[in-house]
């Protein structure tokens, strides 16, 4: 057989091999679990990652799954992000939030348009389910975050501005920590 027919063969099955392997590690998800939710979901925090982040426990089929859930709407300082440094203001958000829905917190999570983001993260609204505090919208008050709108999922973003322009204008949390840039 000549070699480049050896080699568009070898290609090929290579190919074909890693869309297979690529898929099945797509397919078992970059979450732990990557159950489907509906439009809201009950849960309870299994932990806090960061100021925009935490891991809720979910009962899917009668089994408890957990899966990383990232604040939309919001972004905190980065204090957990390889090769970067922690950014002004981060350890007080990633505290604050562990304040707001510590560890055992059950909550309810709502989803805008997108379920998950590249990451395989639930993309979601959170609710703390004793009192209704809409935590995203919390942590923009108190100025532990900034306003991060991205499309398709801005169906709170008008509230969640105005409640970024408040914490601005009192120059609550970073907004009179850190300096602008």
């Amino acid at each position: 057989m000549p070699i480049h027919r050896r080699v568009t063969r070898f290609v090929s099955y290579s190919l074909v091999t890693s869309l297979i392997v690529g898929g099945s590690l797509v397919a078992s998800g970059c979450s732990k679990s990557a159950p489907t939710l509906s439009s809201d979901a009950d849960g309870r925090i299994a932990r806090v990652i960061d100021g925009d982040t935490v891991d809720v426990e979910f009962v899917v089929d009668g089994r408890s799954v957990t899966d990383r859930v990232r604040l939309i709407g919001i972004d905190t300082p980065e204090t957990k992000k390889p090769n970067t440094p922690v950014e002004c203001f981060g350890p007080e958000a990633s505290a604050r939030i562990e304040q707001l829905v510590p560890e055992g917190t059950e909550v309810r999570v709502v989803l805008d348009r997108e379920e998950r983001d590249d990451y395989g993260r639930v993309l979601a609204y959170v609710y703390r389910s004793a009192d209704g505090l809409f935590v995203n919208r919390q942590l923009l008050i108190e100025g532990m975050a900034r306003v991060l709108s991205i499309r398709p999922n801005v169906s709170l973003a008008t509230e969640l501005q105005a409640a970024e322009a408040d914490a601005r204008r009192a120059l609550r949390g970073l907004w009179g920590a850190c300096p602008l840039g």
